[in-house]
């Protein structure tokens, strides 16, 4: 097969061993990885390296996070969700109808035996995803660039912390350690906390990058270094053919390799469909404002369960988002959302700045179950999904990558993939 950089007489075919298409943080991942394994690597991607959904996160490798969204009792919540535009969770009434079919199989994974097994499958893989993420930055030498202050979750009252405790007897039984901490001891792992806040659950091994931008595009640089390549690119078309799959872009030019990967994130249904997948993916829009640096002396990760957002420190400031609008990908971002959280994070954190901040929204790709796509095409075992993260992306990135690299090499997977397969639902 002839290198990423070999043009037909035609002008228009480019030939690469294996193509991405999505240059998010999942697509990051594997290019290293498979550059790791000898692999000639091309990514394609519309706008460029981390600069969509994964630049904006809330920088977390969150690999204590095992339970799946349904398991929080958010179906009871849905009427809720209509009423309050600006609430923790909203979905817009004009997607409501579209969105039907995918509230019905959120419900269905809701169901107890559901979510054992999805608890389960969630807890190896997130143990999978802590030792190849640290073991990818350590070969990257970007580990200074991941912080290990753990991650404060905040509670207004002794009822709220005691309703949340089935979940943490489930983290602690996946092997999750946590501390609940109350007065002087709260006070120390974040000074100047409103006194709303009576309780907390501390989880010291959580660990946070410093901007999530920023650590993307230091995994890219190692991957480039390896000989990954990057060519920016609307992806129009999939489609297998013999020997591998042929990728079309929005100019005209078609692109072959002998194995595909789709990681183009909330966009990555539209592309499975062509190959016959009809994966119920949706789309969790995600708002954020980023502070300058100084804003206040954030100390680690502080999580609001009850308000469904998280403040982080970056090195390049604070981040107040999170949240979840389920409204697809084309109604216009609803800014109300950023500001909201922005106005409850003064109220937190009363000597907090809040002025001169950035705003922000992303498309979280987001599976009824919380688990990812992450399996063989039904067109050919030569292309393969990596997709669905929803929240996970970052957390998840480096253990894709494995997965999808011992797929594309017929390889045992490092865990059983049969729970990620896209012929699921």
């Amino acid at each position: 097969m002839a290198s990423v950089n070999s043009v037909n007489v035609d002008g228009k075919q480019n030939n690469s061993e294996i193509i991405i298409i999505g240059a998010g943080i999942v697509g990051i991942a594997a290019a290293a990885v498979l550059s790791e394994a000898g692999h000639s690597v091309l990514v394609v991607d519309r706008t460029g390296i981390c600069e969509e959904t994964s630049s904006g996160n809330a920088a977390a490798l969150a690999f204590s996070e095992v339970l799946p969204l349904a398991s929080k009792g958010v179906m009871k919540k849905v009427p809720g969700w209509l009423m309050d535009p600006l609430g923790p969770f909203a979905i817009r009434p004009s997607y409501l109808l579209k969105l039907l079919p995918w509230l019905y199989r959120f419900w269905r994974a809701s169901s107890p035996s559901a979510l054992r097994n999805s608890t389960v499958v969630q807890g190896q893989m997130m143990q999978l995803a802590e030792r190849e993420m640290l073991a990818l930055a350590e070969r990257a030498g970007v580990t200074d660039m991941i912080h290990h202050e753990g991650n404060l979750e905040l509670y207004e009252s002794e009822a709220e912390l005691q309703a949340a405790m089935p979940g943490w007897e489930a983290k602690k039984q996946a092997g999750i350690d946590y501390t609940v901490v109350r007065g002087a001891e709260l006070a120390a792992l974040q000074p100047g906390l409103s006194p709303r806040f009576v309780v907390g659950c501390f989880v010291p091994k959580w660990k946070n990058v410093s901007d999530p931008k920023l650590y993307g595009k230091a995994l890219w640089a190692y991957a480039e270094k390896l000989g990954s390549r990057y060519r920016q690119g609307v992806v129009t078309k999939i489609a297998h053919m013999q020997g591998g799959a042929e990728v079309t872009l929005a100019d005209g030019s078609k692109l072959q390799c002998k194995k595909l990967i789709v990681a183009a994130g909330a966009w990555s249904h539209h592309l499975s469909a062509q190959l016959g997948d009809a994966v119920p993916l949706e789309t969790e829009r995600g708002y954020n404002t980023t502070l300058p640096v100084g804003a206040y002396d954030i100390r680690r990760q502080l999580t609001f369960p009850g308000h469904a957002f998280v403040i982080t420190p970056l090195t390049t400031g604070v981040r107040v988002g999170g949240a979840v609008e389920l409204g697809g990908l084309t109604l216009p971002p609803n800014y109300a959302r950023s500001e909201a959280m922005l106005k409850k994070a003064k109220q937190f954190l009363p000597q907090m700045n809040i002025e001169g901040g950035r705003q922000w929204m992303g498309y979280r790709p987001s599976t009824p179950d919380t688990l990812p796509v992450i399996g063989y095409s039904s067109a050919s075992k030569d292309i393969v999904y990596a997709f669905g993260h929803g929240h996970l992306g970052l957390t998840q990135s480096a253990a894709t990558a494995r997965l999808v690299t011992q797929l594309l090499n017929h390889e045992t997977t490092a865990l059983p993939v049969s729970a990620f397969s896209p012929k699921r639902f």
